[in-house]
């Protein structure tokens, strides 16, 4: 019984490890996909921004943000 119990605790901590490293790998992705998205936002010309309704420094203030600032909706 001791030795089942100590396998079941094994695999819990296993399976947790994936979570958390998973949870990086995602939290990476989010944020260079951000990265990207900004960068295109940052090469849009003035009538392409006026067609989404941001003006230029709005613009140049989202593509400046860090790559770790991404919205809250997208860590769900």
């Amino acid at each position: 019984m001791f030795a089942s119990l100590t396998t079941s605790t094994l695999t819990v901590r296993r399976v947790q490890t994936r979570g958390t490293f998973a949870d990086v790998v995602a939290r990476v992705q989010l944020g260079l996909t951000a990265r990207r998205q900004r960068l295109h936002l940052a090469a849009l010309d003035d009538a392409a921004l006026a067609d989404i309704g941001l003006t230029r420094a709005e613009a140049r203030i989202e593509a400046g943000r860090p790559i770790w600032d991404v919205p809250s909706t997208w860590r769900r």
